[in-house]
């Protein structure tokens, strides 16, 4: 929601113009104003709201304009203030506006010049700020529409498959469980996964086996081994879900997207290069895949499926760091090991 009475920070170190573009813009507006380019930071740093625009000095003590307009372009909290540069002959303006002012008012002060300067300004960034939220809402409306149509899909496969009900959920928690504590303990990983958000990447998981839509029910709930020829079939599902994925939508415009391609299409690859279907080998199969490779492979070992048993937790685990450096990503194995408990908690609570 838009300030009803706009704030407009005034940063100069001479008292007389203070007074001056008060005087002039009181009317209209709320107004705040600093001595130096230090002060205005610590102004900035407690505003709540921040201020709608800033007209800014550039000679000042201690911290001067150009100084404060450097480390406002920096900061994102404060980067989309748009500033105006209060100047003087000597003053390069071009500069000025070409280094990210948005305008720039002249001493003397013409009262007329200086209003309809600050009210363009406001006007302008008052819009930009409507436009951004809309298009946040929208955003965020048709990301939800999708999660829940994904899920629902997942739900469908899931069933299809008559593997244990909760599949997806566990997964999906031990994935967040690997994330959380790669980030917490500051892994080699913590950086790449948050740029990837974690909380995506958990929910991208629910589509890792969406190929299997496409695997006929002669193979996909066969009691017992899958014969070569059957196997091969099985391994399309990887390939399908991938199809699938973009036929949702644009994976190159929505991170979700990207995650849910990544994952069902290379989390059967192995960090030796045995896997399927391309063969990657180590990083260069995308960290996304390589957690749900690991999460994936758990789940399976602990449950029954139509085509075995399941096996103690002890066991399970064993056999995950058997597969350190084969199989799976040793890093991310090491972090299985570590957070065992939470995996079998996860698998306890949504068997």
């Amino acid at each position: 929601m838009l300030e009803k009475i706009p704030t407009v920070l005034v940063v100069d170190d001479a008292e007389a113009n203070v007074m001056i573009l008060e005087e002039i813009l009181k009317s209209d507006y709320n107004i705040v104003t600093a001595s130096n380019g230090k002060e205005a930071l610590e102004i900035l740093k407690s505003a709540n709201p921040v201020p709608k625009i800033i007209l800014l000095d550039i000679i000042m003590p201690q911290m001067n304009g150009r100084e404060l307009f450097e480390i406002l372009k920096t900061d994102k909290a404060f980067q989309k203030i748009p500033v105006i540069f209060i100047t003087v002959d000597t003053d390069s303006e071009s500069e000025l506006l070409d280094a990210g002012a948005v305008d720039f008012i002249n001493k003397p002060f013409q009262p007329d010049i200086v209003k309809l300067r600050v009210r363009n300004q406001i006007d302008l960034k008052n819009y930009s700020d409507n436009l951004e939220q809309m298009v946040a809402e929208k955003t965020a409306e048709a990301t939800k529409t999708l999660e829940f149509a994904l899920q629902g899909l997942a739900n469908v496969i899931e069933h299809r498959d008559l593997e244990s009900g909760e599949h997806v959920k566990r997964t999906q928690l031990y994935v967040k469980a690997l994330t959380d504590y790669l980030i917490e303990t500051n892994s080699v990983y913590a950086q790449e996964l948050i740029k990837l958000q974690p909380d995506i990447i958990m929910k991208s998981m629910a589509l890792h086996d969406v190929g299997k839509i496409a695997i006929p029910d002669k193979i996909l709930l066969k009691p017992g081994k899958l014969d070569p020829e059957e196997y091969e079939i099985m391994k399309t599902h990887t390939t399908r879900g991938k199809e699938i994925i973009h036929e949702l939508g644009d994976v190159n415009a929505s991170l979700y997207l990207k995650h849910c391609e990544d994952i069902c299409y290379s989390h059967h690859e192995r960090w030796d290069g045995k896997g399927y279907p391309q063969q990657l080998k180590d990083y260069a199969i995308p960290l996304t895949a390589r957690l749900a490779a690991l999460a994936d492979v758990y789940d399976a070992l602990i449950c029954a499926r139509v085509y075995k048993s399941a096996i103690p937790y002890e066991e399970a685990l064993n056999i995950i760091k058997e597969g350190r450096g084969t199989q799976f990503d040793p890093v991310i194995v090491d972090a299985v090991v570590q957070i065992n408990d939470k995996f079998k908690e996860i698998s306890q609570k949504y068997m």
